[in-house]
């Protein structure tokens, strides 16, 4: 492939920082020239964007992941401001509802949710959002705010939930878990949905693909993923290529 999109990587990781560079370099020998890494708290955020500032192709994001919420403060909402007004990020995120994990408060996680999405929604930014068993409380929340756009990353939900976020203005972002012969729901919908509204993934470090399973992830591992939508739908590998990197730069408004 000439050209990829990763919507999704962790590339500030701590995985990472024994070969950062490496796992670049593999990514670009890929085709995957692009990456957008979003943040997970605010401690991370200068530590990723030192790195998206040091590599080229790379887009740096800055929220406030529900996962780490006993690490978010209200301050960080309008540090957050802060960081969007000067660092000009392609979207806000990763944010969102995860119902998955016990434990977690769901009313303070709504807070922080709705807080981000406001905040996108003035700045006309994208957001990357996480919707683990949450996404009709996504869906609500998204209704709620209104006038936004973004992603929802790992996209685990219904048919009929994906059609609601598609009028919304949202895109599903789909990665490794397609390519496990188990993942039957997600298969089918990747066989069947409107490609406009497709995001490529890879979630890495984590989520890797069945080819690497219970390894590291890694970007340049985005072709599988092609691969794997490109046989669901008996369409080429070039074709799905084009139209997500566009889909990809429509919503984030990358440069080439």
């Amino acid at each position: 492939m000439d050209m990829l999109v990763d919507s999704h990587c962790h590339l500030d990781a701590a995985e990472f920082d024994p070969d950062r560079d490496d796992v670049i370099a593999r990514a670009r020998a890929a085709g995957v020239t692009h990456q957008v890494v979003p943040a997970v708290d605010a401690a991370g955020w200068p530590k990723l964007r030192d790195i998206c500032a040091a590599g080229d192709g790379l887009h740096p994001a800055y929220g406030l992941h529900p996962m780490y919420l006993d690490s978010h403060r209200d301050e960080h909402l309008s540090q957050l401001r802060g960081w969007i007004e000067s660092e000009r990020p392609v979207a806000v995120g990763e944010c969102g509802l995860d119902y998955f994990v016990e434990g977690l408060d769901h009313e303070r996680q709504q807070h922080f949710f709705e807080g981000q999405l406001r905040l996108a929604r003035e700045f006309d930014l994208p957001v990357i959002v996480h919707a683990r068993r949450a996404v009709d409380a996504v869906i609500a929340s998204i209704r709620r705010v209104g006038r936004l756009r973004g992603v929802v990353h790992s996209y685990s939900g219904s048919e009929e939930q994906a059609r609601q976020l598609w009028r919304e203005g949202f895109l599903l972002g789909l990665g490794g878990p397609i390519t496990y012969d188990r993942a039957q729901r997600l298969r089918r919908l990747v066989a069947t949905m409107p490609l406009e509204y497709l995001l490529l993934e890879t979630d890495a470090p984590d989520q890797p693909d069945a080819g690497i399973r219970g390894q590291r992830n890694e970007p340049g591992r985005l072709t599988e993923v092609l691969r794997t939508v490109a046989q669901l739908r008996d369409e080429s590998a070039q074709h799905i290529a084009a139209t997500t990197t566009e889909n990809a730069r429509r919503l984030f408004a990358l440069s080439a």
